[in-house]
């Protein structure tokens, strides 16, 4: 089986794939800790194996995209210790699956390029792409497959903590849209700020993209927060999770190892 990591800066992707398919037959989702020793990371993915019968013995590959360089020396070694298997990471501006057009390549988030690989195979081109995270980033796919480019911005947790953390009155709340725009209590305001606030941000970056690439291309959504906006607004198209496994599946399947 391959392991597929996508380690970001708030949560870790973890994905199961059988040999030589891309049907994701398992897929945790856990904080980012960057602290954890390399026996502490791999004795806490022997438990989640543990919990769907799986046993490390089953992983004979591990391929993975990070964007938290400290962490890459613990999960390198605990995969070696607790797998057997060198981890292969993906690096924007050496894998061979995808033309990155940015000026510097290997700026770019290997999360955003896995996830950018996973969506031209499933979604075609061209395409934007919505990694709804610690930030909140657009990914351009021109209509031949290049990665053309990003616009990034601060994600809804962050700019929720932000908030609620300087301004000592305002209480945390959920992430619900409210029946209005026009909030008459501070929670329904805030509900509106946040929600509707990103929509809009969503709408206006989603129209200025499609502007520039020339074509209307289609949008999706990926990331932990996608699902709060995305069914406030009709421009994403859809939702799906797992981009950036399928991504380094394909990374993987190319034949890099």
């Amino acid at each position: 089986m391959l392991l597929a990591i996508d380690a970001g800066n708030t949560e870790t992707k973890l994905g199961i794939f059988a040999d030589g398919k891309r049907d994701l037959r398992q897929m945790w989702r856990v904080t980012t800790e960057d602290r954890r020793t390399a026996d502490e990371f791999g004795v806490f993915l022997t438990q989640l194996f543990d919990t769907q019968h799986l046993t490390p013995s089953d992983v004979n590959a591990v391929v993975i995209a990070s964007v938290v360089p400290n962490l890459d020396p613990t999960m390198t070694e605990a995969c070696e210790r607790f797998f057997g298997a060198a981890p292969v990471f993906l690096k924007p501006e050496s894998q061979t699956l995808m033309s990155v057009q940015t000026e510097r390549p290997a700026e770019v988030g290997a999360d955003l390029v896995a996830s950018a690989i996973g969506a031209r195979e499933q979604y075609g081109t061209p395409l934007i792409v919505i990694a709804f995270g610690t930030a909140t980033a657009f990914v351009a796919i021109s209509a031949d497959g290049a990665y053309l480019g990003t616009a990034i911005a601060p994600g809804v947790g962050i700019s929720v903590d932000a908030l609620i953390g300087r301004a000592a009155k305002l209480p945390q709340i959920a992430l619900d849209a409210p029946a209005r725009a026009i909030g008459r209590e501070t929670v329904s305001s805030l509900q509106s700020g946040i929600i509707f606030g990103f929509v809009g941000q969503v709408e206006a970056l989603i129209d200025r993209m499609q502007a520039e690439i020339g074509t209307k291309p289609r949008v999706v959504a990926t990331g932990g927060r996608a699902d709060v906006i995305a069914k406030h607004t009709k421009k994403i198209e859809l939702v799906d999770p797992h981009l950036s496994l399928v991504g380094l599946q394909l990374f993987h399947e190319s034949g890099v190892v």
